[in-house]
């Protein structure tokens, strides 16, 4: 019996340690959007570089091209998410700190809320995300996607729960 309770509080130990995988491409638990970063300064054309797919991508990388309005922004978007190309043309309300939401019709998963997680300091690299995990990318602007800005974009996903063996890069 006493060498049973090490054993008992070991396993409680690596069940209390365990993250659990949410809807989607991330662990449960914390996500932070970038607080600091006015969102009207996305405005621009973006080329999609990354996104998390479960199986290998079968669209051409995408892209955005972002408008501010009187009321936020707008989005002129094809994106390939998991595989399958998605579009949405309409508004993005500003929600919060670095957290946006379509407010047109938009297709599943990009019908949730949008989170700014990191943007580089001469924006011209940017990782979104969403807190249940449905969805998370990379775009740039700019030319290709340099190598640093990439590894960093992937420590700010893995940072934010994200499974980054899932992430698929994409070439021009």
């Amino acid at each position: 019996m006493p060498r049973l309770i090490p054993a008992l509080l070991l396993a409680l130990l690596a069940a209390c340690t365990q993250t659990t995988r949410i809807d989607g491409f991330r662990s449960q638990g914390p996500i932070y959007s970038n607080a600091v970063l006015d969102l009207r300064q996305i405005t621009g054309t973006w080329t999609q570089a990354a996104a998390f797919t479960a199986a290998r991508a079968t669209c051409r990388p995408g892209g955005a091209e972002i408008t501010a309005t009187p009321t936020g922004l707008s989005i002129r978007a094809r994106l390939c998410l998991n595989g399958a190309d998605l579009a949405y043309a309409g508004p993005l309300a500003i929600t919060g700190p670095g957290r946006l939401r379509p407010t047109g019709k938009a297709p599943r998963p990009l019908d949730r809320d949008w989170w700014l997680l990191w943007a580089d300091a001469d924006l011209r690299t940017l990782v979104l995300g969403t807190p249940d995990g449905s969805f998370g990318f990379i775009l740039n602007r700019g030319g290709p996607l340099p190598p640093d800005r990439l590894t960093a974009a992937r420590d700010i996903l893995d940072w934010n729960g994200y499974d980054i063996t899932r992430l698929a890069t994409f070439t021009r």
